[in-house]
């Protein structure tokens, strides 16, 4: 009995590691030092270093884990009743998502990430095809639309400033407009 309860705490700073270090480096860039995530996380570095024995390790999961979980959402919202709401909500989590991506690019600039990002570079076109042919079939998005120009919509939108309250109204805004410029316009497309 006693030889799992290391193990379960083990498992349970590291989950903590990994929760302090998202919110930390959400909230204060990638280049906040590691004994910041361990005061955040409330361990020692010591154990941040026997989870993750370099910072980029730990860039490396906290990402991963982003990911994952964004994986789960889009696939969760696949099943959903309303493709329309769906795809909506999906794409607004994307760029909600993307608008920090710039920091963990930048982490990552020198680190090859192919292989940790794998199962989301698949998983997530995937899930966002299939939202984006059950939005199109109800009738909620342009018919041609493609999966690529969705993805590049939100990420132009995630890179709105948003270096105060204002930065993040607008982009809400330059969302809101570029969901109605997917959505089917009556008598085809607007003229210039």
């Amino acid at each position: 009995m006693t030889a799992r309860a290391p193990r379960a705490d083990a498992l349970r700073n590291r989950s903590r590691v990994l929760a302090a270090a998202e919110q930390v480096f959400v909230a204060r860039g990638t280049a906040v030092s590691t004994e910041a995530v361990a005061r955040a996380a409330g361990v020692g570095i010591g154990t941040v270093f026997r989870h993750f024995p370099t910072k980029a390790a730990l860039i490396e999961a906290v990402f991963r884990e982003r990911l994952r979980r964004f994986g789960e959402e889009a696939d969760q919202l696949v099943g959903a009743e309303d493709p329309g709401e769906a795809i909506w909500v999906f794409l607004g989590r994307v760029a909600e998502v993307a608008a920090g991506k710039q920091d963990w690019a930048d982490a990552f600039a020198a680190t090859n990430l192919r292989d940790a990002l794998t199962p989301a570079r698949e998983q997530l076109p995937r899930a966002l095809g299939s939202l984006l042919s059950r939005a199109q079939e109800q009738g909620a998005i342009r018919s041609d639309v493609t999966v690529a120009e969705l993805v590049a919509l939100m990420l132009a939108v995630s890179r709105v400033p948003e270096l105060d309250a204002e930065g993040a109204a607008l982009r809400a805004r330059v969302l809101a407009i570029v969901f109605d410029g997917l959505r089917p316009q009556q008598g085809g497309l607007r003229s210039q």
